[in-house]
């Protein structure tokens, strides 16, 4: 099957594709898309819609979604179901909140594929602190490294389950984060150490999941002059301590963590390393100036896409069958 070469995932405007969007689509020929609330209405439309995305480049590209459950889901009620916060659920009853996640995400899985959503950005392997900001803490799945790695091998489990590709993110860590990366750049201070023994050791544990994204956080001890998704050293330590090799997406690029124009946030974060530029805002002139300075993947990238793709099920559970084993 192949992949886009265009080093860049894109969302768009609206709930249908406008003629603009598919004509830029078809010649940057991104990797992948990306869906928001403003691209969901009912089933019948999401699946219209990414049918017309893969028809604007001609093959089955990925379409990812947020759907984590609790506050960041993208497909609400009535059509799609509700979930509580991730870290509500785990701290119920820890002793069963893998079980509980893995079915939970099968059933969030089967509910995407059906609408031909095949990615879904999780699972977190951030770990929840004190001071970790409101806009992260509850969709975090434990304060200690142990549970957050077990959990979310479980949520990746599910919708692999589902036939959805996992986004493990936020590599290497974003517990730490006590400011909202969309306004403003955290900077972590912690020693080496101490974020390798809590922060790194989750995604170190899901190092083998296909696709993953990037944090946009300072790290001072180990390079106190770019965020994690544009640096080198960052990106080297994904890479080699904690051994993820598979297919890095940054986080979004137009959060206001990232200086700079969106050229500039673009070629520094894939200069450091990342594969694909992620750009959510469905906003044609800033693609174009995002998919021109992205260009197309690299050989390795091209190579990491590809097993990307190859890792996406045929098949998964349908709705009914993950319901009733949620219900079981």
């Amino acid at each position: 099957m192949s992949v886009g070469r265009g080093a860049t995932i894109f969302g768009c405007a609206g709930p249908e594709l406008v003629a603009e969007e598919r004509d830029f689509f078809r010649d940057a020929d991104p990797f992948g898309f990306i869906l928001f609330a403003r691209n969901i209405q009912t089933p019948a439309q999401v699946a219209r819609l990414t049918s017309s995305l893969r028809e604007a480049v001609g093959r089955d590209a990925p379409i990812l979604v947020d759907q984590e459950g609790g506050r960041v889901q993208r497909l609400r009620a009535p059509h799609w179901q509700e979930w509580e916060p991730p870290l509500d659920t785990v701290l119920a009853d820890p002793a069963t909140a893998a079980d509980r996640m893995r079915r939970r995400m099968a059933v969030i899985g089967a509910e995407l594929r059906a609408v031909g959503i095949d990615a879904n950005c999780a699972p977190l392997g951030d770990v929840a602190r004190e001071g970790t900001h409101p806009f992260l803490r509850n969709r975090c799945y434990g304060t200690d490294p142990e549970t957050v790695a077990k959990v979310a091998r479980a949520v990746a489990e599910g919708l692999l389950q589902a036939g959805v590709l996992p986004v493990l993110k936020h590599l290497p860590g974003h517990g730490l984060s006590h400011l909202d990366t969309h306004l403003e750049l955290p900077v972590v201070d912690l020693g080496l150490e101490a974020l390798r023994a809590v922060d790194f050791a989750p995604f170190q544990a899901l190092n083998d999941l296909p696709m993953a994204m990037t944090a946009h956080l300072v790290f001072s001890a180990l390079d106190p002059d770019q965020p994690a998704t544009q640096s080198p050293v960052m990106i080297r330590l994904i890479r080699e301590e904690i051994g993820f090799n598979g297919l890095l997406m940054t986080d979004d690029l137009n959060m206001q963590a990232l200086a700079g124009t969106l050229a500039e946030r673009t070629e520094r974060s894939l200069a450091a390393g990342c594969d694909i530029a992620l750009h959510c805002k469905g906003d044609l002139a800033e693609m174009q100036e995002v998919a021109a300075a992205a260009g197309q993947m690299g050989p390795r990238a091209f190579a990491r896409a590809e097993a990307a793709v190859a890792a996406r099920p045929a098949v998964g559970l349908s709705l009914a069958e993950a319901l009733e084993a949620l219900n079981g």
